[in-house]
């Protein structure tokens, strides 16, 4: 005896059980049968998750608030970078930058989103709006001093293109 179980008394089967075998002796693998297959399940699993996650999160990606954009046939795509500044004009007149509204301050808001992004000015109008809602916005963008601004357009799905 040893000395951690000194004074222990020593285990014995209770009388009336035999004792455990095992119902198999235990398997030698040979080199020649070891199994080569990949398991490609967890693979697909993870996958298909980042799959749906990609899908739900891609419409959340556009800043600013949603609006209903015009449809145009020669579309010009600039992807969304995060340095442009979004001037929204909604479908009942009101003006936000970025997602702030704007309707009374908006030279002194797209001057404070342009010292956090410092790009160029991107104006969201609503395409049930009336053009000329969104002109007396631009206008008073230019009287401010910003000489240039994109108009966001989506385009036009046509049948057939390739």
């Amino acid at each position: 005896m040893d000395e951690t179980t000194k004074g222990q008394p020593a285990y014995r089967r209770p009388k009336g059980r035999k004792a455990h075998r095992r119902p198999h002796p235990p398997m030698h693998i040979s080199a020649g049968s070891v199994k080569n297959d990949i398991n490609v399940t967890p693979l697909v699993d993870v996958v298909l998750v980042l799959l749906i996650i990609f899908m739900v999160v891609t419409p959340m990606l556009s800043r600013g608030v949603a609006v209903d954009l015009p449809v145009t046939r020669n579309h010009s795509k600039k992807n969304d970078t995060g340095e442009q500044v979004v001037v929204a004009v909604m479908a009942d007149g009101h003006v936000f930058v970025e997602a702030d509204p704007a309707d009374n301050n908006l030279i002194d808001k797209v001057r404070q989103a342009q010292k956090k992004h410092s790009g160029e000015l991107h104006v969201k109008g609503d395409r049930r709006l009336e053009y000329g809602k969104v002109r007396e916005v631009l206008e008073k963008l230019h009287e401010a001093g910003f000489s240039s601004a994109a108009l966001a357009t989506e385009e036009l799905k046509t049948e057939g293109k390739k």
